[in-house]
């Protein structure tokens, strides 16, 4: 008998019990919610400027495309985005390493996952407060992630006097 039949069936509500179950030698049903994702005790400034740091060393590698997307209100699982493209799977595995190496060293970020598949059309870091997503050109047209996340605001990152992204 499980604890809720047990409960049911001598008219206790969820709540309703002077002795635990476990006492009462019943099982007891395990907890099957998620564990919440971890977030980082960082200042949400600091994260932003990550962000634009990441950004525009993407376009000084010569990654192209570069966008950044606020999707604090959109989702609950992370703050930012940066979709870009890179031209090669050398770059954007390079790419890729220097970002992680900034969220580190600068910024005191830890990396929760990185991820690719196998040629490197898609590289994702995940810092929890910023997703990273480094395509190559064909794969990115193929996914469309700006189309999905279209109507967040994007974030200005380019320096003063403009980039070619």
């Amino acid at each position: 008998m499980s604890a809720r039949s047990f409960k049911r069936k001598n008219g206790m509500t969820e709540n309703e019990s002077s002795t635990s179950l476990s006492e009462l030698g019943l099982p007891v049903e395990p907890d099957t919610t998620p564990a919440p994702r971890p977030r980082h005790i960082a200042d949400p400034d600091q994260v932003q400027q990550f962000v634009i740091e990441s950004a525009r060393l993407i376009s000084d590698s010569h990654g192209e495309d570069v966008i950044v997307f606020d999707v604090r209100e959109h989702s609950q699982v992370t703050d930012y985005l940066i979709i870009a493209s890179g031209t090669s799977d050398r770059q954007i595995r390079s790419v890729g390493d220097e970002i992680s190496q900034l969220a580190k060293q600068q910024y005191h970020l830890e990396r929760f996952g990185r991820d690719e598949d196998g040629p490197s059309k898609w590289l994702v870091l995940d810092f929890v407060d910023v997703v990273v997503h480094l395509f190559e050109p064909t794969t990115r047209a193929y996914y469309d992630l700006e189309m999905m996340w279209g109507d967040a605001p994007r974030i200005a990152w380019q320096r003063d006097g403009g980039s070619r992204n």
